[in-house]
């Protein structure tokens, strides 16, 4: 007889957590339980300080994988969730994966996609909300795949009108790509003004951005219709001036 399956962390608990700067992880992949997290510091990339290294603006402008958005949620957030060698334990349990396809369901979770191929070979996926999208995880299985996946996303929030990119825990891997750590306090003043609460000086009025799909498919409509290749127009959001 099959253990019942536990219940989803409900969609609108988990849009509450993330917009009140808190998010759930487990201590492994096979933990029936979630715990609610609130860092001291916090990680985010400040959309206009993203490191685009000479090597991988040659890995994007060579087209060298084809990338998507949305087109893999499952598949990549099952290989986020995959024991590494330096994390042989995974955050991401089976209750966790089920509620963000619930919460990818709603339109609330996206993910990035990069491929060779037919062969997907790294990716990156997280929540996104007003003008702030939350990144969870991302992996590689060849050398630069998941930091091109960050290079679209950072450029495609930025041409979305996005305003703060989360990253929740400093990684070295993160510090090259221009990620910062701050104080959570800090944070959630900064997730008050992306998300257009109160009336501070940041405070941001007016619709929320562009959805991470809704500026890939507009990406994709400028690149037909310019005859331009899509990778152009990244480097160009990433190089261009805020």
């Amino acid at each position: 007889m099959h253990a019942p399956a536990l219940p989803l962390i409900p969609t609108d608990l988990l849009l509450l957590a993330y917009r009140n700067g808190i998010f759930p992880m487990s201590d492994s992949r096979d933990d029936p339980e979630v715990f609610w997290v609130e860092p001291r510091r916090r990680a985010i990339l400040p959309l206009d300080g993203f490191r685009l290294s000479k090597s991988l603006a040659r890995t994007i402008r060579r087209e060298r994988f084809r990338v998507t958005c949305n087109a893999a949620f499952e598949r990549v957030i099952e290989a986020c969730s995959q024991p590494r060698p330096d994390h042989p334990e995974s955050w991401i349990s089976g209750r966790i994966m089920a509620s963000y396809r619930a919460l990818h369901e709603a339109g609330h979770a996206h993910s990035i996609e990069c491929w060779q191929g037919d062969d997907l070979v790294g990716g990156l996926y997280g929540v996104g909300f007003d003008r702030v999208f939350c990144g969870e995880s991302m992996f590689s299985r060849v050398p630069d795949a998941s930091k091109a996946a960050l290079a679209w996303l950072v450029a495609l929030m930025r041409r979305g009108g996005a305003r703060l990119l989360d990253c929740q825990f400093m990684t070295d891997h993160l510090a090259s790509l221009g990620a910062i750590e701050i104080a959570q306090s800090r944070y959630v003043a900064l997730l008050g003004e992306a998300s257009g609460v109160g009336e501070g000086e940041g405070a941001v009025s007016g619709a929320a951005a562009a959805s991470l799909p809704e500026a890939f498919a507009s990406l994709v409509s400028e690149s037909e219709a310019g005859g331009v290749a899509p990778s152009k127009l990244i480097l160009q959001s990433l190089t261009q001036a805020s």
